[in-house]
């Protein structure tokens, strides 16, 4: 199968309200973090769908992902992950990972990220150095930087927590929301493996961590526990 093939099927299930309420929430508009992004209105259930359905090669996946088009991105990432949890083969699995990281200028808002990064890049990176993410992580690129903190998802579920509080750490001033965010939750999910290491960064760093992070990281403690860290009483 190809892109236009994938293209017109997803074009079958768009639907024209829905993509207006995507413009709105994926911020397209001008000066917002999605400027220029392009939607026709498909729920990722519906995508999930079309990879489940068909197949498509690493090279037609590739020519999706760098479409205009928001949810053929998707799609095409979608396809991607699909190849990688198909490959048995440590060459092309190394192929693959290779293709998606030459995919980072169209992986351009935090959906893209959140969904397809931790299934290729954290997986490929599980039993491997992974000196790149700290690279990543000192980008000046908003989606390069969440790129690196949510590649750590990955490994958190594994219960691997090396490197979440270290990137988290060389995030912790960034100026972004997504960032924020982004950290926030990761070390959320950590705190979910080892309490204790959780509260042992947070009480080094967590007057200094903006305050969505902050609320983000903490959200899941107990509310006394939750207004000692708001007030600054830990």
């Amino acid at each position: 199968m190809k892109a236009t093939d994938l293209k017109k099927e997803a074009k079958k299930l768009a639907d024209p309200k829905y993509a207006e309420v995507c413009q709105r929430f994926f911020k397209t508009g001008k000066g917002e973090y999605g400027y220029g992004d392009k939607f026709i209105g498909v729920k990722i259930p519906k995508l999930r769908g079309l990879v489940k359905e068909f197949d498509l090669p690493l090279g037609e996946a590739k020519k999706l992902s760098q479409s205009k088009i928001h949810e053929e991105r998707m799609l095409g990432l979608l396809f991607i992950v699909k190849l990688y949890e198909k490959s048995k083969d440590d060459a092309e699995k190394a192929k693959i990972y290779k293709t998606y990281l030459s995919l980072f200028p169209y992986i351009n808002n935090w959906d893209l990220v959140d969904v397809t990064t931790p299934k290729v890049i954290g997986r490929h990176l599980m039993d491997k150095d992974r000196k790149i993410l700290y690279k990543w992580a000192k980008s000046k690129d908003l989606w390069t930087k969440r790129i690196s903190i949510i590649t750590c998802w990955w490994f958190i579920r594994k219960g691997d927590l090396k490197d979440v509080y270290p990137i988290s750490k060389i995030l912790l001033n960034d100026d972004h929301d997504l960032i924020h965010k982004a950290v926030g939750w990761m070390i959320r999910e950590a705190g979910k493996k080892d309490l204790k290491k959780m509260e042992a960064f947070l009480k080094q760093h967590y007057k200094k961590m903006p305050r969505t992070m902050l609320r983000y990281a903490i959200e899941r403690l107990p509310e006394t526990r939750r207004q000692k860290y708001l007030k600054g009483k830990i």
